[in-house]
C-alpha cells in the first residue's frame, strides 16, 4: 500500500520525500487518505486544527481505539516515516474484517498534520494543537522560508486558521492512541525482532541561535576589520559536539540560514538551529545553558520525557510479541503519541525493524516481511483492546 504514495512529493534527483504542511504534496496526500477511507466504509472527519480522521463506528457514543500517524515528512526524508504508520492503519482494518472481527469499542485511522515540523519549525503541531500544548496565537503567528504565517498558508488551503487550538470534543473520542512507526534506531536488529514496543521518548527541543555580524567585502576586507558572524557559529557547532559528548546526549546543526548569502561577501547574520535530545532533561538543558550563555538564543520547542503508560506497554508487548513479548526499547525521536500521552490520552507505540537504522533519509527503509509482521501485530493490538 505504500506504492501509491511514493510519487507523492518525490524528488526525482535525490529519491527524497518533500512533504511540507498544506503544501500541494500535503493536499494531494489527504486526498489519497480520505479515497482510503471512503473505500472502506469509515466516516472521515478533519477537526478544526488540520487533522484526518477516519471511523469504523461512531466515537460519539463511546471514546474508540485509534491508531495511525502522519503524511509530511522532513525535507529529503524517506518514504516510512509516518506514511508506515498510516498505511499500516488501514491494512489492520482489513485484516480485522477479513476476521469477522465485530469491534466492541468504535477504531478510528488518525492522520496527524505538520508532525515533522520542516515548515514551521515546531513538531507535532497537529497534535499540540489538537491539546493545546501550543496556543493558537504562536502557531499562527510561525512563518515558513518565504515569510508565511501558518495563518495565511492555512487560509489559502480553505481552513479557519482562526478556529484552532485545543479541541476537546475531538479527543474525548480517543480513548487509547497506539502508534505504528518505523524504527529509528538498530535496537530491534540487535534483539533480531521484526517488532518492538515504546517505553519512552527523550526530552528533546529545538533552539535558534542568531550570530549577528557586519556584512562586507570578501576580498578588500581585512582580516583585522572583520565582524565575521560564521566564526562564533563554528565555535557553537564545535561546542555542541564536544558538549554533548561530555553529557553523553545528542546535539545537532542541521539548519542554518546565512545572510545575504554571496558567495563574495562576509555574512552579516547567520542563524543556526539545535535540536537537542538525551534520557535525562538536566543534561539537555545544562548543555543549551552553555552553549547559550552571551549568545542570542529563542528556544522554539521543547518536549519532556513521556514515560508510555506501564499497563499498555506491557500489553502492547504481550500481544504484539506472539509468544515471546515484544522487546521493549526508548526512543530519540518525537512522535505525535508522545505529545497525546504527556496530555492523559492513554497511548503506547509498535515499531518495525529498520535494517540499517537510517531515518529522516532516502535511505530508510524496511524489510517487506517486517512490515508485514508490523500490520499483523497491529491487528492484533487493535482486536484485543477493543474488546
Amino acid at each position: 500500500m505504500l506504492e501509491p504514495l511514493a510519487r507523492i512529493g518525490r524528488d526525482p534527483a535525490t529519491g527524497g520525500y518533500v512533504r511540507d504542511a498544506w503544501s500541494e504534496a500535503d493536499m494531494e496526500l489527504r486526498e489519497w487518505f480520505a479515497g482510503e477511507a471512503a473505500r472502506r466504509g469509515l466516516d472521515v472527519r478533519e477537526d478544526r486544527n488540520g487533522n484526518l480522521w477516519a471511523w469504523w463506528g461512531d466515537p460519539t457514543a463511546r471514546p474508540g481505539v485509534v491508531t495511525g500517524s502522519h503524511l509530511d515528512s522532513v525535507r529529503q526524508g524517506g518514504a516510512y516515516d509516518g506514511p508506515l504508520g498510516v498505511v499500516s492503519a488501514f491494512a489492520a482494518l482489513d485484516r480485522l474484517k477479513n476476521r469477522g472481527v465485530t469491534p466492541g469499542r468504535p477504531v478510528g485511522v488518525v492522520c496527524f498534520t505538520d508532525e515533522e515540523g520542516a515548515r514551521f519549525g515546531v513538531p507535532c503541531m497537529g497534535s499540540r494543537l489538537l491539546t493545546g500544548a501550543i496556543k493558537p496565537d504562536r502557531a499562527l503567528a510561525l512563518t515558513d522560508d518565504d515569510g508565511d504565517t501558518l495563518a495565511d498558508v492555512m487560509a489559502r488551503a480553505g481552513r479557519k486558521p482562526y478556529a484552532i487550538g485545543r479541541d476537546d470534543e475531538t479527543l474525548a473520542t480517543v480513548g487509547t492512541f497506539v502508534e505504528l512507526h518505523v524504527e529509528q534506531g538498530r535496537a530491534l536488529v540487535d534483539q533480531e525482532r521484526p517488532v518492538g514496543v515504546a517505553s519512552a521518548i527523550w526530552p528533546h527541543g529545538r533552539w535558534r541561535f542568531d550570530f549577528r555580524g557586519r556584512a562586507d567585502h570578501a576580498g578588500t576586507t581585512r582580516l583585522a576589520d572583520r565582524d565575521d558572524p560564521m566564526l562564533p557559529f563554528a565555535r557553537m557547532v564545535l561546542a555542541a559536539r564536544a558538549g554533548a559528548a561530555r553529557r553523553g546526549v545528542v546535539a545537532t546543526v542541521g539548519k542554518v540560514h546565512v545572510s545575504p548569502g554571496n558567495a563574495n561577501a562576509i555574512p552579516g547574520r547567520v542563524s543556526a538551529w539545535l535540536d537537542a535530545r538525551g534520557a535525562d532533561e538536566c543534561d539537555v538543558r545544562q548543555l543549551v545553558a552553555e552553549l547559550a550563555e552571551g549568545l542570542d538564543v529563542k528556544e522554539e520547542s521543547w518536549t519532556a520525557v513521556v514515560d508510555f503508560d506501564a499497563a499498555l506497554r506491557d500489553r502492547l508487548a504481550r500481544v504484539a510479541g506472539g509468544d515471546t513479548p515484544a522487546p521493549i526499547l526508548p526512543t530519540g525521536a518525537g512522535h505525535d503519541a508522545g505529545i497525546m500521552a504527556a496530555a492523559g490520552v492513554p497511548a503506547g507505540m509498535l515499531f518495525v525493524r529498520n535494517p540499517t537504522g537510517v531515518s529522516h533519509s532516502p535511505d530508510e527503509h524496511a524489510e517487506q516481511a517486517d512490515c508485514e509482521a508490523g500490520v499483523v501485530a497491529l491487528a492484533d493490538v487493535l482486536e484485543d483492546l477493543c474488546r
